[in-house]
C-alpha cells in the first residue's frame, strides 16, 4: 500500500510539474520603450489583468484612461494605482462594451477629452449567457463585437499619434473554436445557453473572432505605423468566470488557487506587446509567453477574417 502511495503522489507532483512548466507557465516582459506623454485604454481596466497592465504602465509615466462599467471599481483600482506608482494620471470612463450607444458615447467622450491615442489594449471578457443590449449573444457581443467598434471607432486617433498599437487579448481556447456565420445571421450569436459547456463554446468562439479580427486588421493597417497583436495571457486568476454557476465555481476554484497564474503574470505578454521595441513587424501575430506563437488554421484564414469583419461592420452600423 505505501509503495502504490508513494507512485500515486510521485504521478501528481510530476503531472503538476509538468503542468506549470507547459499550460500554466508564466514569462516576464523585457520591452522597456519609453510611455512618458503617451495615452492608454485599457477595456476593463479596474480588475485582473487589465489592472495589473495599467499599473505596470502608470509606473512608466503613461496616461491611463480604465475604460469600464463599475465607476466604484474602477475609483478603488485608480486609488492602488496612484498610491502604489504616484501617477496621478489615471482616468476613468465608462464603457459597456454590451451596448453599442455606450461604446459610441465613450468614444465620442475620449476624442473630445484626448489629444492623442498611443496604444489600444482591448482587455476586458467574460464567459456568461446572456443577450447584449443589442441582442447579440454576450460573449460574441462583448468579447469579439464590442472590441471590434470600438477599434474601429479610435483608429483615425490612433494613426495620429504614429506608431500606435492595438493589443486584443485572446487565448490558447481560440484552437477550439469555430464561426457559424448562418447561425449568427439567423439568432445573432456563436452560441449560447445555460450549460457549462455550452457557454464555454461560446468563448471559444469569441476567442477565435479575436485572432481573425487581428489577422483582418493587420493587412488593413498596412501602409500605416500603427500595428496590432492579439494576446494569450496565459490561465489567470480573474474575475473572468464571475457569471458562472455555484457548483461551476466550485469545481474551478481549487483548480486555479493551486495552478492558475496571478493577474501580473497573467499581464505580461499584453506589456511584451505594449513595450517591446522591434516588432513592428510581427503586425497580426499572436503571442504568448512574450512570444509569437502559431495559431490554428483557422485563426489565419483570409477568406473567413475577411468574412468576420464584412459582418461585424454591418452588425455594428458601420457599413
Amino acid at each position: 500500500m505505501f509503495g502504490v502511495l508513494l507512485l500515486l503522489g510521485a504521478a501528481v507532483l510530476g503531472g503538476y510539474m509538468l503542468l506549470t512548466q507547459t499550460v500554466f507557465r508564466s514569462a516576464r516582459c523585457r520591452g522597456n520603450a519609453a510611455m512618458g506623454g503617451k495615452t492608454v485604454v485599457i477595456t476593463g481596466g479596474n480588475t485582473g489583468i487589465g489592472k495589473a497592465t495599467a499599473l505596470h504602465l502608470a509606473r512608466k509615466g503613461a496616461r491611463v484612461v480604465l475604460a469600464c462599467r463599475n465607476r466604484t471599481k474602477a475609483d478603488a483600482a485608480i486609488a492602488d494605482i496612484q498610491q502604489e506608482t504616484g501617477s496621478s494620471d489615471v482616468v476613468y470612463m465608462h464603457l459597456d462594451l454590451a451596448s453599442f450607444k455606450s461604446i459610441r458615447c465613450f468614444t465620442e467622450t475620449f476624442l473630445k477629452a484626448e489629444s492623442r491615442l498611443d496604444l489600444l489594449i482591448n482587455n476586458a471578457g467574460l464567459v456568461a449567457d446572456g443577450r447584449t443590449e443589442d441582442g447579440f449573444g454576450i460573449e460574441f457581443g462583448v468579447n469579439h463585437l464590442g472590441h471590434f467598434l470600438l477599434t474601429r471607432l479610435l483608429l483615425e486617433r490612433l494613426k495620429e499619434a504614429g506608431g500606435g498599437r492595438v493589443i486584443t487579448l485572446s487565448s490558447m481556447a481560440h484552437r477550439w473554436g469555430h464561426i457559424d456565420f448562418e447561425a449568427l445571421a439567423v439568432d445573432k450569436h456563436l452560441g449560447t445557453g445555460g450549460y457549462s459547456w455550452q457557454f464555454w463554446q461560446a468563448y471559444c468562439n469569441s476567442k477565435l473572432c479575436n485572432n481573425l479580427f487581428t489577422h483582418e486588421l493587420a493587412k488593413r493597417l498596412r501602409g500605416t505605423d500603427v500595428t496590432c497583436y492579439s494576446v494569450h495571457p496565459g490561465v489567470v486568476r480573474t474575475e473572468l468566470s464571475r457569471y458562472v454557476g455555484l457548483w461551476q465555481k466550485l469545481i474551478i476554484e481549487p483548480i486555479a488557487r493551486l495552478l492558475f497564474l496571478e493577474p501580473e503574470a497573467g499581464a505580461q505578454t499584453t506589456l511584451h506587446c505594449a513595450l517591446q521595441e522591434g516588432i513592428e513587424h510581427l503586425s497580426g501575430s499572436y503571442f504568448s509567453f512574450c512570444a509569437v506563437q502559431e495559431v490554428c488554421a483557422r485563426a489565419r484564414d483570409d477568406a473567413v477574417a475577411r468574412k468576420l469583419w464584412e459582418v461585424s461592420e454591418r452588425l455594428c452600423g458601420l457599413s
